[in-house]
Formats: structure tokens, sequence, C-alpha cells
């Protein structure tokens, strides 16, 4: 069965945690990840704005995103923005890319900016990630189990903690993800 292609929005690869989960994820073959550089750029602009001085870290984890997935990129894309309506016709640029790398999914936390009439006749819904999440923790929950052990493993600078991954997992929303993870501690705290 060919892996589902969703294009990741700007929201979505903006918080850090999410981002690594996301692009983990990916990289283990749950999905094929998708992005545009204008997405690319409205992330990193947005965090800059907020953290200035992670200029130099966001160069490198974006060298290290293209690494890891090198075919994520979608080019190609904007002769689909005109005739694309939106309610945030700032918007057309992400359903331009998903449309050209033929997603399934559109992977965002702003459901309400990308209609399911809009989307349908292209075959691509809009998800919440953590719906999108739940896709992965029903059908392969060891495996989700593992993926966030190597997540985990990766923060070391300083360490987190799994009930402080969880919190942060907490906060951004995915509460269903959230509980996933916290009702199998013991289980995968056994993997590390």
């Amino acid at each position: 069965m060919t892996p589902v292609i969703a294009l990741l929005d700007a929201n979505v690869l903006y918080p850090a945690s999410l981002r690594d989960l996301l692009l983990q994820l990916a990289f283990a073959g749950f999905y094929r990840a998708r992005w545009s550089a204008e997405i690319d750029e409205e992330w990193k602009r947005n965090l800059l704005a907020a953290r200035p001085g992670l200029a130099e870290k966001i160069e490198r984890t974006q060298i290290v995103m293209r690494q890891a997935i090198p075919d994520a990129l979608v080019t190609g894309y904007e002769s689909h923005i005109p005739n694309l309506v939106l309610p945030d016709a700032r918007d057309r640029h992400v359903l331009a890319a998903a449309i050209t790398a033929e997603a399934e999914v559109i992977v965002t936390f702003n459901l309400k900016d990308f209609p399911a009439a809009v989307l349908a006749p292209h075959g691509i819904e809009a998800r919440h990630p953590d719906a999108f999440l739940q896709s992965f923790i029903t059908g392969l929950p060891l495996h989700f189990l593992n993926a966030v052990r190597d997540c985990l493993s990766r923060l070391t600078k300083p360490p987190v903690t799994i009930a402080d991954y969880i919190q942060v997992i907490r906060r951004l929303g995915l509460t269903k993800t959230a509980t996933f993870l916290d009702d199998n501690r013991s289980h995968w705290q056994s993997y590390s």
C-alpha cells in the first residue's frame, strides 16, 4: 500500500516538537511529506519574528529537513493559484501546492481556511494534526511509539522527560495524541 501524501502547512511546521514528530513519521515511511518553498519560508519568517536569536538554528533545521526528505519540496504549483477560491486568499498557495503534489491531505491547524467543499473536487481533505496523527496511532501504535522515542532521544540539550514531552504535545492542542502517549508511557519507555 502506497503511503498517503500529505502537504504540511506552515502552522504545523512552526512548533519544533510537532515539526520533528511529523518529519520523523515521514522519514520512517508512515506517509510522504510535502511542502513548498513558500510554506518553508512562512514558518521560518514567523518563528524568526517571535525568536530572532534562532536564525542559525532554523537555517540548519531547513537543511536537515531537505536532506531527510529530499523529495518533499513541491514546485510548479503557481499556475493553480489564480483559479482557487479560499476564505483567506493568502492560503491559495497551500492548496495549489497540495494539488500539484497530488496530496490527499493538508495537515493544518486552520481547518476553517480549507473548506471541504473547495478541497473535495481535488481529492484533498484538510486534517488537524491531532487527527492526522491518530490515523497512525490507530494503524501502527507500536511503530508510532517508536517514532516518538526517536524524537525524544534527540532532545538532549537540555534533556526532555517523557512527561515534559507529553505536556508540550498537549499544549499544542494534540490532546488525543498526548492522551495516547500518556496512557502508553510505561510501554514506550521500555523501548528506550
